[in-house]
């Protein structure tokens, strides 16, 4: 997962290949709550790690549910159910910002018994929560807001057990604003149906009618069998009871689906790797939001499946503008916008006021980013509308800001496969940990771009100069890859002598020949060769010199070009060594040569051994380090100098926070994107 401030997106082309989904968050949850509530245990296949998932599992922890993820590697989770046993309380549940476990959560508490307090992140204190406080208020269940009224945080205080209900007359609740208040009591109320059936009665339309399939299906499978009027009225059979189905597989998310429909659909065709394939979720999915694919189609893509998978072509191009109401794609409709922007004409989106009051203001969110990359766009309190930019010159790189909200930022990642070959910055890309944590990699398992698309910065400079301390850094901060050429060299000569390769001329086919292949990996400040951690291996003295060695060696040489080129992959590349940017990436964006004075270097590395319990005389190290500058900058091949477009940076004065910073500002000043978007 991506953790940086920002993640810039190189204008993106084709996509092919195949990608596999994570587990359904609303099913996820669902599933969790519904073990948690059941007799015996139940074993939980391919749930969803994410956020949601998370708080939902701390707090069933909490009200003293058994909880074994011990087998979470191997995607299972084992939930003992509470059964006939009371919720273990007082307790205190943060939700983060999940609504599929604090509405739900609040129904089935306030009916288990109990004292609870429920709160969250700040925008989970803003989405409402009233209509479903008030269906079980109808009931006698003691429930105040703590903040705002109508809003988390809550109090649920039952202290003596659960108070006497009024079961008699039908439990009423809007179904305009969330369909989670109604999945809510579908999953608390039969608590309390032992002697007589439970009827709820939807006031209003209801709206995303396919999440109350889901939550029915799931209610069957664990032995409550629910009965439903035209979907305004349900009944509860009188002696229900919850019983675990002992194992549940857990689908993909259909939602998370719509962006490699969406994918498939507008990006170039993928010769060598054959259409884009979706594995985890199939067209006989029982999630609403698998009604994507229609929608899809209808804007021109060729999409088929069977079970648990589907399969996505560009068919008509540009694609088609539709006029849709969206009431039964609520999620998955976000991305439609943005498919929106590839379309002939203009799109309409009708019947999504839900949008307002998700993790936040989607209808204005889509609309600001769609503006922000040169759409016109109108917006209305349940629809929008979205005419794509005239032509490509009218596109604009732009910086979307994501609100914490995973949809935006996975939504806006496709507009970087854009006419006018723009990169898109998405902000805060983490916040798809809510649903989807690896998305951004399984993106680029599946995207492709021209190599001379992926951005690469590099940093050169003479021995001890700081240049990989810093590099490390930078790629850290921007979330690109990272590649210290001086291992590779280093790695070779450990791989070579191994393999039982003499490092000489008489071996340096076969050494190249290993070379080209290497299964090189840089990763939280280690270095991996295939599995084995080789960080302490490679820098002993003797590895120094085998690595000289190897350097003398020129099919080696052309061999290790060819494996550094490769480490050039999306999003972007930050590359050191003392070649970088005049040998192996002379056309890269930005080139830094990051020098200090002798004496500066020569007491930096004087500590560096000191700090390592070896001995070293400072002079000897400084006259170690001019010799070896003049042999550097003298020799035949590649020799260390500066590129002629490098920037350089003395660093003798600097710390290496103040070195790195100064890197992003002139990465900075290099990228097209106005300033940030502020919500």
């Amino acid at each position: 997962m991506y953790s940086t401030a920002f993640l810039d997106l190189p204008p993106l082309a084709a996509a092919g290949g195949t990608v596999q989904l994570p587990g359904s968050k609303s099913i996820s949850n669902r599933v969790l709550l519904l073990a948690a509530l059941s007799e015996g245990t139940t074993d939980v296949h391919d749930l969803l790690a994410s956020d949601d998932t998370r708080v939902m599992l701390d707090a069933l922890r909490e009200i003293g549910c058994g909880v074994d993820e011990s087998g979470a590697a191997q995607g299972v989770v084992r939930i003992t159910g509470l059964g006939a046993a009371p919720a273990r309380s007082p307790a205190k549940l943060f939700l983060g910002n999940a609504g599929t476990a604090m509405r739900p959560l609040t129904a089935a508490l306030a009916l288990l018994g109990g004292e609870f307090e429920l709160s969250g992140v700040p925008r989970m204190h803003e989405r409402p929560i009233g209509d479903l406080v008030e269906a079980l208020l109808q009931l006698g269940c003691q429930i105040s807001y703590l903040g705002n009224p109508g809003f988390p945080p809550l109090r649920i205080a039952h202290a003596g057990g659960v108070p006497p209900l009024a079961l008699d007359a039908p439990v009423r609740v809007r179904g305009d604003v969330s369909s989670q208040f109604l999945t809510a009591l579908l999953m608390a109320l039969p608590l309390v149906a032992r002697a007589q059936d439970v009827v709820i009665e939807v006031v209003g339309e209801l709206i995303s009618r396919p999440y109350i399939h889901i939550t029915l299906q799931l209610l069957q499978r664990f032995g409550i069998a629910v009965r439903h009027d035209d979907w305004q009225r349900f009944t509860i059979p009188a002696g229900s009871r919850y019983r675990s189905p002992g194992t549940i597989h857990v689908e993909a998310d259909a939602s998370s689906a719509s962006y490699f429909i969406a994918l498939g659909a507008l990006a170039a065709p993928d010769a060598a790797r054959g259409p884009l394939r979706i594995q985890g979720v199939g067209l006989d999915s029982i999630q609403g939001d698998i009604r994507f694919a229609e929608a899809a189609r209808a804007m021109g893509a060729e999409v088929t499946g069977g079970p648990n998978w589907l399969e996505v072509r560009r068919g008509a191009w540009p694609l088609k503008a539709v006029d849709l109401d969206c009431n039964h794609i609520p999620d998955a409709a976000m991305t439609l916008a943005v498919m929106a922007l590839y379309a002939q004409g203009t799109t309409t989106l009708r019947n999504i006021a839900s949008w307002r009051v998700k993790e936040t203001d989607r209808i204005a969110a889509m609309a600001e980013g769609c503006r922000r990359l040169g759409a016109t766009v109108e917006e209305g309190p349940d629809y929008l509308r979205v005419t794509p930019p005239a032509t490509p010159a009218d596109w604009r790189a732009a910086s979307i800001h994501t609100y914490d909200d995973h949809r935006i930022a996975m939504c806006f990642s496709l507009a970087a496969f854009n006419p006018a070959d723009l990169p898109v910055r998405i902000e805060d890309p983490k916040c798809v940990a809510k649903t989807f944590p690896d998305y951004f990699e399984a993106l680029f398992s599946v995207a492709q771009t021209p190599v001379e698309r992926i951005p690469v910065i590099c940093i050169d400079g003479p021995t001890a100069s700081g240049k990989g301390t810093v590099a490390a850094a930078v790629a850290h901060r921007l979330g690109y890859r990272f590649l210290d050429s001086g291992a590779m060299y280093r790695i070779t000569a450990l791989a070579a002598l191994r393999a039982g390769l003499s490092i000489d001329a008489a071996h340096q086919d076969a050494i190249a020949t290993l070379a080209r292949t290497l299964p090189v990996r840089f990763e939280e400040g280690r270095i991996w060769l295939g599995r084995d951690d080789v960080t302490d291996a490679i820098r002993t003295e003797e590895a120094g010199m085998n690595a000289s060695r190897v350097s003398a060696l020129p099919p080696v040489r052309e061999a290790l070009v060819a494996l550094q080129h490769s480490f050039r992959r999306l999003p972007g590349l930050v590359a050191d060594g003392r070649d970088m940017g005049t040998v192996i990436f002379p056309g890269a964006a930005l080139k830094v040569y990051l020098t200090a004075s002798a004496a500066c270097r020569a007491e930096r590395r004087h500590k560096q051994l000191i700090s390592k319990g070896i001995s070293a005389n400072i002079d000897d190290l400084r006259a170690d380090l001019e010799a070896r500058d003049v042999r550097d900058s003298t020799r035949a091949v590649a020799p260390l100098k500066p590129a002629q477009d490098a920037l350089v940076l003395d660093n003798s004065l600097l710390s290496v926070d103040e070195a790195v910073e100064q890197v992003l500002v002139w990465w900075q000043r290099l990228q097209p994107f106005a300033q940030p978007a502020q919500g």
